[in-house]
């Protein structure tokens, strides 16, 4: 018994992403990046200034959730503090905020768990001590020590192994990728 073969035809749609996004990227404009450095360097005199209004935030936040007894609203905009802190410490010259704050997001944004009071305070204490100080090295030993403390208290308290991540200054991943791992 012969079967009788059907004929096949191969489509290949155009490509036309190319077409959207523009083609290859131009090359990098080393003297457009040497212009914005130095204005970055111009106004970095302004950075303390500038961490320590948005740890004020992040302690005004802080009261907002005591005094509004963990409301929603109030929690929300305490992380949007951590998580902005978290963004800018490197900028401003502070690797450890950006640590102790992507912590804090690790906490405040976990599922099905009520972020302890006293652990939300040490964070924002941490953050605040850490700016005072201006422990501006990541390896400042007193500093080192209190992130990783705090890295493994989030961790305890989610049920997760702590994920070690001296390498990882900036804050690579999402808050919830920083500190801790799936078990």
């Amino acid at each position: 018994m012969t079967r009788k073969r059907k004929r096949v035809e191969i489509i290949h749609p155009p490509n036309l992403l190319k077409a959207k996004v523009g083609g290859k990227l131009a090359p990098l404009d080393e003297a457009a990046i040497a212009r914005a450095e130095a204005a970055l360097h111009t106004i970095s005199g302004e950075f303390q200034d500038w961490i320590e209004d948005h740890v004020d935030q992040l302690v005004a936040a802080r009261w907002r959730v005591e005094t509004e007894r963990h409301a929603h609203g109030a929690m929300a905009r305490l992380l949007t503090c951590a998580h902005d802190l978290k963004g800018l410490g490197v900028t401003f010259k502070y690797p450890l905020v950006t640590r102790i704050a992507a912590s804090l997001c690790v906490l405040l944004e976990a599922k099905n768990a009520q972020s302890p009071p006293q652990l939300i305070d040490a964070h924002v204490d941490a953050i605040r001590a850490t700016v005072r100080q201006r422990m501006k090295s990541e390896t400042d030993p007193i500093g080192l020590a209190l992130l990783q403390e705090l890295e493994a208290l989030v961790a305890e308290h989610l049920g997760v192994p702590a994920k070690v991540q001296p390498g990882d200054p900036a804050g690579q991943g999402e808050c919830g990728e920083l500190s801790t791992q799936s078990a």
